[in-house]
């Protein structure tokens, strides 16, 4: 795979000059490496003749990925090896077989009899179940996502349109729930693959809820890509289609409606939006608080306690640390249902003590992350970035403690 440590071109290039090296080498169109990680091909040309400085760390990963580079250093020509996997995490045992499942373009199926949708809707919504109580979430999701997709694909090409329509309903929420396996491992094409199929699949089902539930999903893909503008647009146009149902629709019409606006929150507070983000948790959490305190979104994980998480989120992405831990001491940590969800909060309780440089409150918090779900942790990429940290600044006496931590996360030195 890819290339190590291969300095076959002038050591003092910029960035942007090795970028086009490496794609040209690859054979690769500028409009297909943009789309692998999420931008034009306007903007990779830009960077490529030195217009535009040189992308961030998170963005010089996923074009890293997508070249099928091993290290970072021959993009940053510092000389110094990274391994790619040390921030994307290891590919997923199971990745290569949902992978063929979801590239499966088969017209004929390979089953003469199709699917019940009925089967297939509590099979996922088994998945779901399995997916929110194991520490091994993904582990979990790998052995059961390559036959529910092939299944769901195979029942959505059923001839009667009424049958087809239910099927596309289901199958919009397994790719829904695909995304959550997929995300941040080294195939970011996946995760714009799934997102997409989920809202094409919710279109063709004429179902507004399925297409705000897939919306969210892309909302995420678009603001992990820095597309500000078009991730507020689409969520805001995806709650815009829920408001004529929601006074007599189910509980999760309103709460996928709630999750939209935190996630609203979430791109302006990653922009450094303070007022905006504030205003759109404020009725993102008044979605949550007439919902009850016991409902939760089963896709979203929205809820009063995830509510209350955000708060975390939102105070570091604006690096307000001190706003953050308050916020996180302010509720139970344990009152987040899914264990994965509750791990991700702890890794940003740890990120909210890594901006004021506690180290030792960090490595506790991503010790309890670690315990409460092992397999968020090795895959989050701000994790692993606090652990490369720790790693080289360990706290007094925690040399042992962290050096064991990064060897089961996979970030070892």
């Amino acid at each position: 795979m890819g290339c190590a440590m291969n300095f076959d071109i002038d050591p003092v290039l910029p960035v942007g000059t090795r970028i086009k090296h490496f794609r040209e080498r690859a054979g690769m169109s500028r409009p297909v490496l943009a789309g692998l990680v999420g931008k034009t091909a306007e903007w990779l040309k830009a960077v490529e003749n030195g217009r535009l400085r040189a992308p961030r760390l998170d963005l010089l990963l996923r074009i890293a990925q997508a070249l099928e580079l091993e290290d970072l250093a021959v993009l940053t020509g510092d000389g110094v090896a990274v391994p790619v996997r040390v921030f994307a995490g290891q590919r997923h045992a199971a990745l290569s077989a949902v992978q063929s499942a979801l590239t499966d373009y088969r017209v004929t199926p390979v089953v003469t009899r199709s699917p019940s949708t009925e089967h297939l809707a509590m099979r996922l919504q088994q998945a779901w179940a399995v997916r929110h109580a194991s520490p091994d979430h993904r582990t979990q999701l790998g052995a059961l996502l390559p036959d529910l997709i092939r299944d769901a694909q195979t029942a959505a090409r059923a001839t009667s349109a009424d049958s087809a329509r239910q099927a596309r309903r289901v199958l919009a929420g397994v790719y829904r729930l695909a995304d959550f396996y997929v995300a941040y491992q080294p195939a970011p094409e996946l995760v714009w693959m799934v997102a997409d199929r989920a809202m094409a699949e919710a279109r063709l089902a004429d179902d507004p809820y399925a297409h705000a539930a897939g919306a969210w999903a892309m909302v995420q893909a678009l603001r992990d890509a820095g597309r500000w503008e078009e991730a507020v647009q689409l969520a805001t146009d995806a709650i815009r289609q829920l408001v004529p149902f929601l006074g007599t629709s189910p509980d999760d019409w309103r709460g996928i409606s709630g999750a939209l606006e935190a996630e609203i929150a979430y791109v302006h507070a990653r922009r450094g939006r303070s007022g905006a983000a504030w205003e759109h948790w404020e009725r993102a959490n008044a979605v949550a608080l007439r919902l009850g305190p016991e409902y939760r979104h089963v896709q979203t994980s929205f809820s009063q306690a995830v509510m209350s998480a955000h708060m975390t989120t939102i105070g570091v992405e604006l690096r307000r640390p001190g706003e953050a831990l308050r916020a996180a001491e302010s509720f139970d940590a344990d009152s987040i249902t899914s264990l994965p969800r509750r791990s991700r909060h702890l890794i940003e309780v740890a990120r909210g003590h890594h901006q004021r440089d506690e180290r030792a409150s960090v490595f506790a918090m991503l010790s309890s992350a670690e315990r409460v779900a092992d397999e968020t942790i090795k895959y989050n990429g701000h994790a692993r970035d606090m652990l490369l940290d720790l790693n080289a600044r360990p706290p007094s006496g925690m040399r042992e403690d962290v050096r064991s931590l990064c060897r089961r996360v996979g970030v070892a030195a």
